[in-house]
């Protein structure tokens, strides 16, 4: 699959005060989380920011709130994203076919939004190194996952290339100037 701008909508998965701190390389979860954020507002990719029980786990960080446009956070309950019927919904509004995911815990939420809104018919790649979870075993074993599902693995920096998909444009400046 093709990651394209056109096409695709970026959910960001619970990257929470009171949950981020207990992650493996948290900073670069939030650094490259940040990077599709910026990437996709450039571009006009929609964005989703989930956020796993707010009220115990406390709102998303600082620095993917303050990219999160306006009315744009989905609190939930279930674990999937898919598993909440209000988010599928507004999922289903954005008129896109291709969901591109990062956030933690992979071997959880991510994993189970993935799977879920696979079987809803969407197109999924997860930005793999804008995931975390506590455990090294347990984000392997989620790979191994995803992929026997059919889920597209990637970096940020092939989402970030394939939404540009040619160089020589000022998005294409912009935007690769992130990865330097």
């Amino acid at each position: 699959m093709l990651i394209q701008a056109e096409q695709s909508a970026l959910l960001v998965i619970d990257i929470q005060s009171r949950l981020l701190p207990a992650m493996a390389a948290p900073e670069a979860v939030v650094a490259n989380a940040s990077k599709l954020m910026i990437a996709g507002a450039r571009l006009g990719t929609p964005i989703l920011v989930s956020e796993q029980y707010p009220k115990g786990l406390g709102p998303s960080v600082p620095e993917i709130a303050a990219l999160t446009p306006a009315g744009a956070v989905l609190e939930k309950n279930a674990f999937s994203c898919a598993g909440d019927s209000g988010i599928v919904a507004r999922v289903g509004e954005l008129g896109r076919r291709q969901l591109v995911l990062c956030g933690i815990e992979s071997h959880v939420c991510v994993l189970q939004t993935a799977i879920g809104f696979r079987a809803l018919g969407y197109e999924i790649a997860v930005a793999w190194d804008a995931t975390s979870s506590r455990r090294e075993g347990d984000r392997a074993l989620a790979a191994d996952r995803l992929r026997a599902e059919g889920v597209t693995l990637a970096s940020v920096e092939m989402v970030l290339f394939e939404w540009l998909g040619r160089a020589g444009t000022p998005e294409f400046r912009e935007i690769s100037a992130l990865i330097k």
